[in-house]
């Protein structure tokens, strides 16, 4: 697992040991920030679940202003702490070692976030209870991408989400990412 593109590029990353967190593969990172590479610079970026820190600390790598890490398990806290020291990201980076729901309301007072990315524990229902939290669109920017990891399993049907709607859906081997933006009406596209 390596930093793909930007000032970090290359630099090899840590994982936390066991099967708790699932780092996203290169391939997979490399085609989703080419998916949203535009979105990327001066952003405010926010990590949800974050793991090894990996797709956080891509985001600022490849130029977005600030990066916030959501982590509730203590090990992999100190793996992104390590990431983050060996690819000079330290400095714009904000760790909390807390679960993602409790996150939402102490992030609702500090930070607007331009892009979020998700992905929590297959097959628990936790990105649709997070989607779904009134707490959680207060902190999305006007503008906000809102990016859900998720095994195939998962389907988000229309209405399902006063505040966000469907925009993409990019399907891989094993799992797929669900894009959606911020918006005033309450209708979704069904996928």
């Amino acid at each position: 697992m390596r930093v793909i593109a930007g000032k970090a590029r290359s630099i090899q990353l840590k994982a936390p040991e066991g099967m708790e967190t699932r780092p996203t593969t290169d391939r997979i990172k490399e085609t989703l920030f080419n998916m949203i590479n535009n979105n990327i610079y001066d952003s405010c970026f926010l990590d949800l679940f974050a793991g090894s820190g990996g797709i956080g600390i891509e985001a600022l790598s490849r130029g977005a202003r600030k990066a916030y890490f959501i982590e509730s398990n203590r090990k992999a806290c100190s793996v992104i702490e390590a990431n983050l020291s060996k690819t000079h990201l330290v400095e714009d980076a904000f760790i909390i070692n807390t679960n993602a729901l409790n996150a939402l309301s102490r992030l609702s007072s500090d930070e607007k976030f331009d892009i979020v990315f998700m992905d929590p524990p297959y097959g628990k229902g936790l990105e649709k209870e997070i989607l779904s939290k009134p707490t959680f669109i207060d902190i999305l920017n006007e503008d906000a991408l809102v990016i859900v990891e998720s095994d195939l399993e998962t389907s988000f049907m229309k209405d399902e989400f006063n505040g966000l709607r469907i925009v993409k859906e990019k399907i891989y081997k094993t799992n797929k990412h669900t894009f959606f933006e911020k918006t005033d009406d309450k209708g979704n596209e069904e996928l």
